[in-house]
C-alpha cells in the first residue's frame, strides 16, 4: 500500500522528469514533419537535399558555433535564402552587427518565417523557422536596435546569400 508521502514523492520525481524532458528540447517536434509546411519532405529527401552540418540545424535544431559563419561578416546587398528551400527570408538592410557571432537581423522579409515557443536548455525563448519548409533558423530576442527592438539571430549554415548587384 502506498502511503501520502511516497505518493507525493512519486509524483513529484514524475513531474520532474517530464518538465526536464521537455526542457532538454523534447518538446519540440522536428521541423516539417508534421505536414504544417507547404515544402514538405521525407527524412530521406531532407538528408539527400542538405549537408550534415544543414540537416543538423535545419531538420534537428541544431547550432552552429559562433563567430564560424561567412555570411556573419557579410556586407553586401542582398538577400538571404533558405538553405533547405531557396525562400527569400532576410534583406541585407535589415542585418546588423550584433556581436553575438551570427548574422543577426532586426526583421524578416514578409511572411518569410514564422515562430514557435521553444523550452528547450531550461529557458523559454522564441524560436525562428522558415513559414514554407519549416527549417529551424534560430531564435528572436527582444534586444535588437530600432524599429523593431528584436534581434533575430540566425545560423548562418541555415542560409544562402544572393547579391544584388552579380
Amino acid at each position: 500500500m502506498m502511503n501520502r508521502r511516497t505518493f507525493f514523492l512519486s509524483g513529484a520525481a514524475a513531474l520532474f522528469g517530464a518538465g526536464a524532458y521537455g526542457l532538454l528540447g523534447a518538446s519540440r517536434s522536428d521541423a516539417g514533419q508534421n505536414g504544417a509546411f507547404p515544402l514538405n519532405l521525407s527524412d530521406a529527401e531532407w538528408r539527400k537535399r542538405l549537408t550534415s552540418d544543414q540537416y543538423a540545424i535545419l531538420r534537428k535544431h541544431a547550432t552552429e558555433r559562433a563567430f564560424t559563419s561567412p555570411l556573419n561578416n557579410e556586407k553586401r546587398d542582398g538577400i538571404f535564402h533558405c538553405a533547405g528551400c531557396e525562400q527569400a527570408l532576410y534583406s541585407s538592410k535589415t542585418k546588423f552587427d550584433s556581436g553575438t557571432g551570427w548574422p543577426s537581423f532586426y526583421e524578416a522579409l514578409p511572411n518569410a518565417v514564422g515562430t514557435s515557443t521553444d523550452t528547450s536548455f531550461f529557458m523559454t525563448r522564441t524560436e525562428v523557422h522558415c513559414s514554407n519548409c519549416g527549417g529551424h533558423l534560430g531564435h528572436i530576442f527582444d534586444d535588437g536596435p530600432k524599429p523593431t527592438g528584436k534581434r533575430h539571430c540566425i545560423n548562418g549554415i541555415a542560409m544562402a546569400f544572393r547579391p544584388t548587384n552579380v
